[in-house]
């Protein structure tokens, strides 16, 4: 079966190698397993909750855009776009609000974060806090269930937010399913060895400490200087050192080998030197990031070619987003007001017309790519392939489906655009469709 992969930044600055090690790398090295759909976006909305700047805000989509582009995603095989190219995300958001218990919210962790900061300075708990902090699970909510993404790759502490989303999805489900899961559950995914890179000081990588080390910007020099303010103990050159818990340690660990690691940690507790430990690890660093470098700044120097980028995405995110969001529409009971087809007929006295079957569709993208997508007589999308390099592939799957119906979907590089049972119901109406059709050319022959 195809898992979902989903992750995002927030918009509010430029990535640094926490960002990388946590969230890009590892989102870009699942995109390439096979029998995985990625789905990557800048959280730009979200990036409103933190941010006032509209040129911060500008400048952080094109940068941390460039970045992903540079650091090697693939656009031909997942999706990359803005959250605020995808309107439908918003109106999920509000469609989860109205199922979502206050109660949840007065646990998450920023909003108690906040609160706690208030009360230290003596203020009101709720000074500052705005409903978008305040609300910030519900939306990351909204962005991970409009996909239906089955893994979430997200720092240690972001998983409060994958359960909550999990915990909205099953109450969704419960008041709106009628028996069917219209959202799956999705599982934070954590890169066990290095989920959280500290920063210069120790803390949590993060722009708000000021700890950072910069990916691409400054360039080398800047990595060296940063890289030369970790903070250490005060061992001198020959007194053995301990690795483990040491700051400098952990960011080489997240880049380097198994060998390079055990070599370094060896060396440590030999004497080396600080100093030349830091040294070390600007040299492993550059090796992996500098030449990303080059390409980053050519895409900074051409927003327009990263623009042309996400909205080819977008496009490409609302195709699945728009008739996911009609029939999570349809099941709140925002409906149009309007007779069935059966009942208008029958209201006319005319004999019911047959029930339209769902069709497969079979065409090319602008990646040079062969899809293929199965339809409803609404236009609704029930199923959608992933691309194949030959026509002739994607024929081969329409035919396998159209004879064997909901028993090939394992296995098939195929998504489950609405849910299950829907998609399995149009199968079994398209064989059905099919035998009929046989039957009834071989009685004329």
């Amino acid at each position: 079966m195809t898992q979902r992969v989903l992750t995002g930044i927030t918009t509010t600055g430029t990535p640094h190698l926490g960002n990388y090690v946590g969230a890009i790398r590892p989102a870009i090295a699942a995109s390439r397993e096979p029998g995985v759909e990625s789905f990557f976006f800048l959280a730009d909305y979200h990036a409103l909750i933190k941010c006032d700047d509209p040129a911060r805000i500008a400048r952080s989509r094109l940068e941390i855009a460039a970045t992903w582009l540079a650091a090697g995603l693939d656009t031909d095989r997942v999706t990359f776009y803005a959250q605020s190219d995808i309107p439908e995300i918003t109106e999920l958001n509000w469609l989860l609000t109205c199922v979502t218990a206050k109660g949840q919210m007065n646990r998450a962790h920023a909003y108690k974060a906040a609160v706690d900061a208030n009360e230290a300075k003596g203020e009101e708990p709720d000074a500052g806090v705005t409903m978008g902090l305040y609300c910030y699970p519900v939306l990351m909510a909204a962005d991970i269930l409009m996909f239906n993404a089955h893994r979430v790759p997200v720092g240690r502490d972001q998983v409060q937010h994958i359960e909550m989303a999990r915990d909205v999805a099953l109450r969704f489900n419960h008041l709106y399913g009628a028996g069917q899961e219209l959202f799956v559950l999705p599982e934070a995914e954590i890169e066990e060895a290095v989920a959280t890179l500290p920063g210069l000081d120790g803390r949590k990588m993060s722009k708000s400490y000021d700890n950072t080390v910069p990916l691409f910007e400054g360039g080398a020099k800047a990595l060296k200087e940063a890289v030369a303010r970790i903070v250490t103990d005060s061992k001198l050159p020959g007194e053995p050192k301990d690795p483990e818990g040491a700051h400098l340690v952990t960011i080489y660990d997240a880049f380097a080998t198994a060998e390079q690691r055990a070599a370094f940690h060896a060396e440590l507790r030999a004497g080396l030197a600080w100093g030349e430990a830091k040294q070390r690890l600007v040299e492993l660093i550059e090796a992996h990031v500098g030449p990303m470098r080059a390409r980053y700044a050519e895409l900074v120097a051409h927003p327009e070619r990263v623009e042309a980028v996400l909205q080819a995405g977008a496009d490409k995110a609302r195709a699945r987003a728009t008739p996911f969001l009609k029939t999570l529409r349809q099941a709140v009971g925002l409906r149009p007001m309007v007779a069935s087809g059966a009942v208008a007929s029958a209201q006319a006295g005319a004999t019911p017309a047959k029930t339209a079957v769902p069709v497969f569709k079979q065409y090319r993208e602008a990646d040079g790519l062969f899809y293929f997508k199965l339809a409803a007589a609404d236009g609704a999308v029930l199923l959608q392939s992933q691309g194949f390099a030959e026509g002739r592939e994607a024929g081969n799957w329409v035919k396998r489906l159209k004879t064997e119906g909901a028993a090939a979907l394992e296995g098939a590089p195929v998504s489950l655009v609405v849910d299950a049972a829907e998609a399995h119901a149009a199968l079994a109406a398209v064989v059905a469709h099919e035998q009929e059709a046989a039957a009834a050319k071989a009685a004329r022959a």
